[in-house]
């Protein structure tokens, strides 16, 4: 039986795995198809909705972990309350192919703060936190997995920005 104080990387792959699961269903469900383009952007899109939803059981608890490293959260506290409901928002919009002009900027900008924060936190003051990516309760370590969760969501938005119109989720 493992300490509850050990860090572990189970629930970011449980969580991640799921969404793979979800997407490649969805892409069989609404294409035929297992490999597609769109079964990628819709595990992104998954992705962000079930990290959203771990973070919106405890909002309290993820704002508070979240201030130990986010650097616009340490300057604008509420931004860790709002966090959660931007990157389940973002995800629900980048699913639908709805609303991109939101969904675009609102994911570009969260995960670009967010990819900052955590390289800044780990890689540079070389600070051993625990990651608020699984909500307020976790004992994810803050480092790879962090970072590699924020650049998705950087890489999404920018993939749906440059990708010719007309092609994107949901369509």
């Amino acid at each position: 039986m493992k300490d509850k104080d050990t860090p572990t990387y189970t629930p970011v792959i449980a969580l991640f795995g799921m969404a793979a699961l979800m997407a490649l269903a969805t892409s069989w469900a609404a294409l035929g198809s297992l490999t597609t383009v769109q079964a990628a952007e819709w595990f992104v899109a998954i992705a962000m909705c079930l990290l959203a939803l771990q973070k919106l059981k405890d909002v309290e608890g993820f704002s508070t972990m979240f201030l130990n490293y986010d650097l616009l959260a340490q300057r604008w506290v509420r931004y860790g309350y709002v966090y959660p409901f931007a990157e389940g928002l973002a995800g629900v919009l980048m699913m639908a192919g709805a609303l991109m002009w939101l969904s675009i900027p609102l994911a570009l900008f969260i995960g670009t703060v967010g990819a900052v924060s955590v390289f800044k936190a780990v890689y540079i003051d070389r600070r051993e936190l625990k990651c608020a990516c699984v909500g307020g309760d976790s004992n994810v370590p803050l480092g790879f997995v962090s970072l590699t969760e924020n650049l998705m969501m950087v890489a999404m938005a920018l993939w749906m920005l440059l990708k010719p119109m007309g092609v994107g989720l949901g369509h």
